[in-house]
């Protein structure tokens, strides 16, 4: 078994041909335990996003609290947290945990 590929912060360059960029964008508790309410990404190409989901939660006590209780958008489609498809490209991902209220 392979080492997981690490999370690499987006620095300003296109993703190589390895590599797809990504938008993450984070609500309310999810925005709290990361510490900012979107950032961009360079994930392996073929990267799923139950392996970014993987990923997310190792950041941390807090994304392993609330990583597994959210819900997922790929570029505003209801998307399976354990989907198995690999991201693209340009993606969009949002990060929702369970809101209150009414």
């Amino acid at each position: 078994m392979s080492p997981s590929p690490e999370l690499s912060p987006k620095t300003g360059a296109h993703a190589g041909p390895e590599q797809i960029s990504v938008t993450l964008r984070y609500f309310a508790a999810a925005a709290e335990a990361v510490g900012r309410p979107e950032e961009r990404l360079d994930l392996p190409r073929g990267t799923t996003l139950a392996g970014l989901r993987e990923q997310l939660a190792g950041r941390g006590l807090e994304m392993a609290r609330v990583i597994p209780i959210c819900s997922f958008l790929v570029n505003s489609v209801s998307t399976p947290a354990d989907s198995l498809t690999p991201l693209t490209d340009g993606d969009a991902v949002d990060v929702l945990p369970p809101f209150a209220g009414g």
